[in-house]
């Protein structure tokens, strides 16, 4: 079994940063790819930003603000989060890859809110 452990969401006014992390254990070999997403209610999960062989994509409402990075000796990804706006306001869920089967973490608040 492989999970995904969020940390580092909270609540903080607009123009703060916040800096997410995601903690993959279990039996892991090797981890493909791994990204963030975030949920809004009524709204569909969507990407934020993916890191896989080097190269990362950001959703265009994030490029210039987030940073996505990975410490493959920790099996963990990073989130990166400056010039927070309201809309950022979300759950972010951590997603990773591991050869064809897909796993999400429990998810992890970030309130924007002044």
């Amino acid at each position: 079994q492989v999970q995904l452990v969020e940390s580092g969401g909270g609540l903080v006014q607009p123009g703060a940063s916040l800096r997410l992390s995601c903690a993959a254990s279990g039996i892991i070999v090797s981890i493909n790819e791994m990204g963030w997403y975030r949920q809004v209610p009524g709204k569909a999960r969507e990407l934020v930003a993916g890191i896989s062989g080097g190269k990362n994509n950001y959703a265009d409402s994030v490029k210039g603000r987030f940073t996505i990075s990975r410490d493959n000796a920790k099996n963990t990804v990073y989130l990166q989060m400056n010039s927070l706006k309201l809309e950022d306001t979300a759950v972010y869920y951590c997603n990773a890859w591991l050869g064809k089967y897909n796993y999400w973490g429990q998810g992890t608040q970030v309130t924007v809110s002044s």
